[in-house]
Formats: structure tokens, C-alpha cells, sequence
């Protein structure tokens, strides 16, 4: 992909929030509604664009943990709040050598599901499927299959995390969709085999939003 090729030029071997989730989008992977704003105008524009609540991150490829680092604001509810965000988030990104500001649509779902792809020395590209969110590390309730994959591997992968039960109806929640959601796991593989420069790709959290699926953070590291 032009995008891929792009960045390897520049000796990037890491894609912003942004660019990883255009290729994301670029394979059918839903992605949250988002926008760049580089000034206040743009701000406003995203604003009037997107509605409340929104969230606001610092985005650039040496951006890897924004939480960490205290580069994510989360559901700002009016204008003021998101312009404070925005200004604090230009004046970090200044020290930290430049980047942009990401305006993006909050996400109301309340289940939160991890999808990646590695690329393994021996088996080459491998898709992974598990539990999201912040304790995803710490769980660590994931799946693994070999790319290419047909849709009867998604529903095992699917089936095999002890997190299954959070894919059903829940709580009053609807079930997820799960032939999206295999799809979702199918063009990862996809995108894993046509693009051997892509060394990894972390989509977390995949949030269940009344049943549907969206990409709300997602990295793409190159080799």
C-alpha cells in the first residue's frame, strides 16, 4: 500500500493512530468516526462533524501509549472542554517533536475485545482474537490462528477464549455480530499475507456498540 510504502521511506517503522486505522479501513475493518485537527477552526469543524461526546488523543507514529503519558482526554461533553484538551495536547505534541491532534466520536459500547495480527519467523502471519481493554495484558484470554483464515476459523477462535459467554447477550446487552466480527478476523489474515512489511497490527479496543463492532485504537508496526 501507498501509505506502508510511505513511511518506510521516511525510516518510520510505525504508522500513526490515524494511518493504521485508514488501512484498517481500507481491509472493511470498522473503524470509529474520527477527524485530524491541526488548528481551532479544524477543531470546530470536527466538532460540529462529530457531536458530543468525543475524545481527543495526541497522534504521531513515536506515540505508542497515550494513556501513560496522559495524551487521551475522554468524553468531553462541551465545546470548552474539548478546546482545553486540544490545546494541552498541541503543547505536548510540541515537546515530543510534532504530530497532530485526533478528534474522534466516543464509542458507548460497554464489552471491550482485542483482534491483532503477528507475523511470526515460522509460521508467517498469525491472527489473534481475546478479551480487550486495559486488563487485556494481564488476562491475557486470546486466541491464535495461522493466516489465511476462512470464516469456520473465526467462530472457532471465537469459541475458544474463557470470555466466550461476553460475545452473547449479556446483561441486557444484544449479542455481538458474530459474522462481522469473523469477517473482522478474516481481512487481518488478509491484510497480514498481502503486506509482508507489516510486522504487527494491535486493534484494542474492538468495542461491542449495541451489537456492531468498531475499531476505536489501533498500531501497525512495520518491519
Amino acid at each position: 500500500m501507498d501509505l506502508i510504502e510511505s513511511a518506510l521511506s521516511e525510516g518510520r517503522r510505525t504508522l500513526s493512530e490515524y494511518e493504521s486505522k485508514l488501512v484498517l479501513s481500507y481491509y472493511g475493518i470498522p473503524i470509529v468516526q474520527e477527524l485530524l485537527a491541526g488548528s481551532e477552526s479544524e477543531l470546530e469543524s470536527a466538532i460540529n462533524a462529530l457531536g458530543f461526546p468525543l475524545a481527543i488523543k495526541a497522534c504521531a507514529p513515536n506515540i505508542t501509549h497515550k494513556t501513560d503519558l496522559n495524551l487521551l482526554k475522554l468524553n468531553l461533553q462541551t465545546k470548552q472542554e474539548a478546546l482545553d484538551a486540544f490545546r494541552f495536547m498541541t503543547l505536548e505534541l510540541a515537546k515530543l517533536g510534532g504530530g497532530a491532534v485526533l478528534v474522534q466520536k466516543m464509542a458507548r459500547g460497554q464489552r471491550e475485545l482485542m483482534v491483532g495480527m503477528t507475523r511470526d519467523p515460522q509460521f508467517g502471519p498469525c491472527v489473534m482474537f481475546g478479551l480487550g481493554g486495559i486488563f487485556a495484558e494481564a488476562l491475557e484470554d486470546v486466541s491464535f490462528r495461522v493466516a489465511p483464515l476462512e470464516n469456520k476459523d473465526a467462530l472457532e477462535m471465537m469459541n475458544e477464549i474463557r470470555a466466550r459467554k461476553l460475545l452473547g447477550a449479556f446483561r441486557g446487552m444484544p449479542p455481538v455480530d458474530t459474522e462481522r466480527l469473523g469477517s473482522i478476523l478474516v481481512n487481518l489474515g488478509r491484510l497480514g499475507m498481502e503486506n509482508d512489511r507489516v510486522q504487527e497490527v494491535d486493534v484494542n479496543p474492538l468495542i461491542i456498540d449495541e451489537g456492531s463492532l468498531v475499531a476505536v485504537d489501533a498500531l501497525i508496526a512495520l518491519n
